[in-house]
């Protein structure tokens, strides 16, 4: 594994490996009440501890996962969300989660970056499936799911267990490297 994420550039997107200097765009969205419990974390309650996230973020790799990527707009240079890879299993899956920042919601971003990521992920990584998951009351998440044509697998019952000791139900999607490439021969992904 590379010792970096790669810079990935979509149409009005630039993904890069979460950054130090991230922390105040980061923390602006992140202190929200209801953005992080749609997703199954803790509101940050100070700059400090989006700081020590984005540490916890930048080793992921020395645990074999691929890290984190920042959503950054290309005609501002504003760091908007974070998107990844996570539960990685070489050249088998890995799981697509993203935040985007709800100043910027209804704008598509969540999807752009998230077809970057899938075709990276099958492309260059050799994965065979990805997945996502999202709780069954996240409508903007499964929108997200469903606007990139992935396959509702069901849900799993008390399949996620919350930050406050919580369990909860999660909604499970996915995508197969066979239904990714017929897209893309198909001119349907992009």
């Amino acid at each position: 594994m590379e010792n970096k994420l790669p810079v990935l550039t979509t149409e009005r997107l630039i993904l890069r490996e979460v950054e130090d200097g991230d922390y105040q765009d980061m923390y602006e969205y992140s202190k929200l009440p209801y953005i992080g419990p749609s997703a199954g974390w803790q509101p940050h309650g100070s700059p400090s501890e989006t700081k020590a996230i984005i540490k916890m973020f930048q080793g992921k790799r020395k645990y074999g996962q691929l890290g984190v990527f920042s959503v950054v707009l290309k005609n501002s240079g504003k760091m908007i969300g974070t998107i990844e890879l996570h539960t990685y299993t070489m050249g088998h899956k890995a799981e697509l989660g993203y935040t985007i920042s709800p100043y910027y919601w209804g704008k598509g971003y969540a999807v752009e970056a998230s077809k970057k990521l899938i075709a990276w992920g099958f492309d260059t990584l050799g994965l065979k499936r990805i997945e996502c998951s999202t709780f069954p009351d996240n409508a903007q998440s499964r929108r997200v799911c469903e606007k990139l044509g992935l396959t509702h697998e069901g849900i799993r019952r008390k399949g996620y267990l919350l930050y406050n000791g919580t369990v909860a139900d999660i909604d499970c999607y996915s995508i197969i490297d066979d239904e990714f490439y017929e897209r893309i021969r198909n001119n349907n992904w992009w």
